[in-house]
């Protein structure tokens, strides 16, 4: 098997090194559950409460900058050729820090070691994900923007909100993902990809629900973001072996595998590219057509 070659769907906030939570929790005297990680069949919103925790850990410049840092170091020892960090600036500011402030920290810490993406999130006032389209644009190392979380009925805005925001981005020459699908209908992936002019999906695992969504992700040969371990404790798929990932790819869908969050998850790259090979329909030359997707998707600017 080659060696897993990128992970380009892999929260900042998910992924912070055991050690340095135990660190960071001390600092700041914050409560650290006994049991901090995702388990199997987990509703994706009982996996967003854990986040709160995290963040609470990430609200200081340093500690940014540690983290971000951390992850790149990560990255290498897993032999990555590119990794791509993912944060939502907004959820750092409960010391009235500025968004230039925690996005340059980040990227202080990443030292053009990965690529980085800027999220907002379902949900979020559509002016805000503008403004991060506007802090990237004089920034190289910012790659992309997405919209992360999930959509739910209380929110006042849809995901066809985002479309100012997205073609601004497409205008600025930054690239453009969204978390679409995540075991909800496969209507996201054509708003995604026809009104937001998406380039690459996060999760999709209804994907085949819709003949569409599939018609139009082959068409516009749109990557999907895949990670496995992740849709399973999110219950949005029964079990690994019946993820869809073996069945897009033998569709001819340019799927990756990515990790989604190292910590939370408990998993790296080179472990969820193994795991991979147990989904109905996987075999090694599907494993590395995911790997060469994967090389070939990621966000340059």
């Amino acid at each position: 098997m080659i060696e897993a070659k990128t992970d380009l769907h892999r929260h900042l906030d998910g992924s912070l090194r055991k050690s340095t939570i135990v660190d960071l929790a001390e600092k700041f005297d914050v409560a650290i559950p006994a049991d901090f990680t995702f388990k199997p069949h987990m509703t994706l919103g009982r996996a967003l409460d854990y986040f709160q925790t995290s963040l609470l850990l990430l609200q200081e410049i340093h500690e940014l900058t540690r983290v971000a840092a951390e992850i790149c170091e990560d990255g290498k020892e897993e032999n990555l050729e590119r990794l791509e960090i993912r944060f939502g600036p907004h959820l750092h500011q409960q010391k009235g820090l500025r968004f230039e402030e925690i996005i340059d920290a980040v990227l202080e810490g990443i030292d053009g070691r990965a690529g980085l993406i800027l999220c907002g999130l379902y949900g979020d006032d559509p002016k805000l994900l503008l403004q991060f389209v506007e802090i990237a644009k004089s920034r190289p190392d910012v790659v992309a923007i997405d919209l992360a979380g999930g959509p739910h009925g209380s929110q006042n805005f849809k995901l066809e909100d985002y479309q100012s925001a997205y073609e601004k981005a497409c205008d600025y020459g930054i690239h453009r993902t969204v978390h679409a699908s995540e075991g909800r209908p496969p209507r996201e992936i054509i708003t995604a990809i026809n009104t937001l002019k998406a380039e690459r999906l996060g999760h999709a695992t209804t994907l085949l629900e819709s003949s569409e969504a599939l018609e139009l992700v082959l068409s516009k040969e749109i990557i999907i973001e895949s990670c496995p371990t992740s849709n399973l404790q999110c219950g949005v798929v029964p079990s690994l072996e019946k993820h869809p990932l073996g069945r897009w790819l033998e569709k001819g869908v340019k799927a990756c595998i990515n990790t989604d969050n190292t910590f939370f998850s408990q998993v790296n790259s080179h472990q969820e590219h193994l795991k991979a090979l147990s989904i109905q329909g996987m075999n090694e030359d599907r494993l590395q057509q995911a790997i060469f997707n994967g090389q070939q998707a990621a966000f340059r600017r």
